[in-house]
């Protein structure tokens, strides 16, 4: 194995894992921290829900589905620029 294509596969290993990782932060802010205040966001009320149910439930749902869409393209630009992509050419 040459070294530039060792050097290429440990930077696509990097930057995929540095992609993991960041998707990992966002969903745990939106699993974890935004329920723990979603008590104190309750005084408030946004279509007749209290506030803090509505971002729990339904803003964390589409978070979610964003981060899905995120990852996979971020992941399809990273395997593009190392020559890794699925696609046939």
């Amino acid at each position: 194995m040459s070294q530039n294509n060792a050097d290429a596969r440990v930077r696509h290993w990097e930057r995929t894992r540095n992609l993991t990782y960041l998707v990992l932060v966002i969903w745990f802010i939106f699993s974890f921290v935004v329920h723990w205040f979603a008590g104190s966001l309750n005084n408030a009320s946004f279509l007749g829900f209290p506030l803090g149910y509505y971002f729990a439930v339904q803003g964390s749902l589409a978070i979610f589905v964003i981060l899905i869409f995120f990852q996979n393209w971020m992941q399809d630009k990273i395997d593009d620029e190392a020559g890794v992509s699925e696609e046939e050419e």
